[in-house]
């Protein structure tokens, strides 16, 4: 019988060790998205950071070089014993004004109010009383002569207070530019009011911006009550601020924020209306001074120098950056160390009370054996018994 032959099948020839492996071709979409991911960000940051309308200036930064001053004594935790004057009934109190007579502290909160409050031996037994509400943002005042009161209120000028709670508006512009940042004040004893406004370009809300553009925004100024006269006495100031007449009335101190100093400017005397240095290289941003009555003036730091601080104040496009962050993404914390400076007549520190935990102390005034601290965003007053908490030897 014959049979079928058989069906043929394929085979796949063997492979030789000289035969080539095949190959698979990998597509170099991949690496695209890789580099496209990296470089997108960078790209929109770069472009983000051109077309920003901030236009920073550089600061005179060969002023800024130089190691901050050291007081010969200090307190570095200030916090520790301190004691909070007014808690949550005082909303931001910037300011302090203390009439010896009545035991009264004034003070000037955020919420409009300029507030009264009579101190004690015991924190608890601190009174608060809403005086005069002046409507706008009451930043800085002082005790005038004739029992009223003398306010810098941030938007609405330079205000005057009666005893009997009357707000008059004494100046809001001078030579034609209308203050923007009313910030420091005062009085001589002849009854000139000595202010500052921080800056004619940015409000109270947006002082963030005028440190990033570092443009010099700030004047100190003179109104006279009898003439109703308003004077400006230095122009091109970076964040004109706090103001104190000098004991002898030959001279008033401002400090400028930026730049961290005090000048001075002669009222009296042979150098009247020259300005030179009171102190500079202050270990801080300062912000209020005042004179204590004893040959000692109180310098408020809002913060001290941080090396994000000191490197934003020496380079403009590191302010641009923190300006495209806090427009876009939110607030940059910069500030810590903040508390009180305190000099001689001659500008020589001599005390120096801060704290790690302390940001934006804007003010600082001696009553017996207390430090009080004011503060822009604090809802009390910082009160601390140096005697008992005093400031020690450095070396």
């Amino acid at each position: 019988m014959a049979t079928d032959p058989p069906m043929a099948t394929k085979s796949r020839p063997a492979s030789s060790p000289s035969s080539p492996k095949p190959t698979s071709r990998k597509t170099p979409w991949p690496f695209f998205t890789v580099l496209l991911t990296v470089l997108s960000p960078v790209l929109v940051a770069t472009l983000v950071f051109q077309l920003d309308s901030l236009e920073q200036a550089n600061l005179p930064i060969h002023e800024l070089t130089r190691p901050p001053l050291k007081a010969l004594k200090k307190n570095d935790h200030m916090l520790q014993g301190s004691e909070l004057v007014g808690f949550k009934q005082l909303i931001g109190p910037e300011d302090i004004a203390y009439d010896s007579n009545s035991g009264v502290i004034y003070t000037s909160c955020a919420d409009g109010w300029v507030k009264r409050v009579t101190i004690n031996d015991s924190v608890a037994d601190t009174i608060v009383e809403g005086w005069v509400n002046a409507g706008g943002r009451p930043l800085v005042l002082a005790l005038g002569h004739d029992n009223e009161v003398i306010v810098g209120d941030a938007y609405k000028g330079l205000l005057k207070i009666s005893g009997e709670g009357k707000v008059e508006l004494l100046a809001d512009e001078a030579e034609g530019v209308k203050f923007k940042l009313t910030d420091a004040v005062d009085i001589a004893e002849g009854g000139t009011i000595y202010f500052t406004d921080a800056s004619y370009k940015y409000n109270v809300l947006e002082f963030f911006w005028d440190f990033l553009e570092g443009k010099p925004y700030g004047r100190a100024m003179s109104y006279d009550p009898v003439t109703k006269e308003t004077r400006v006495l230095a122009h091109d100031l970076y964040f004109a601020n706090g103001v104190a007449v000098s004991p002898d009335q030959q001279y008033v101190v401002f400090c400028e924020t930026l730049m961290r100093r005090c000048r001075k400017y002669y009222i009296q005397g042979k150098k009247k209306g020259s300005l030179e240095t009171f102190i500079d290289n202050l270990p801080g941003l300062p912000d209020n001074i005042h004179h204590d009555g004893h040959g000692h003036y109180y310098i408020a730091l809002s913060s001290g120098i941080t090396v994000a601080l000191d490197l934003a104040l020496k380079h403009p496009f590191l302010r641009k950056l923190m300006g495209i962050y806090t427009k876009y993404i939110g607030e940059i914390n910069v500030v810590k160390n903040s508390g009180v400076f305190i000099v001689d007549l001659e500008g020589k520190p001599t005390e120096h009370y801060y704290d790690p935990s302390l940001a934006l102390i804007s003010s600082g005034i001696k009553i017996g054996n207390h430090i009080y601290c004011g503060s822009v965003v604090s809802p009390y007053i910082v009160r601390l018994d140096v005697t008992k908490h005093p400031a020690r030897a450095t070396v």
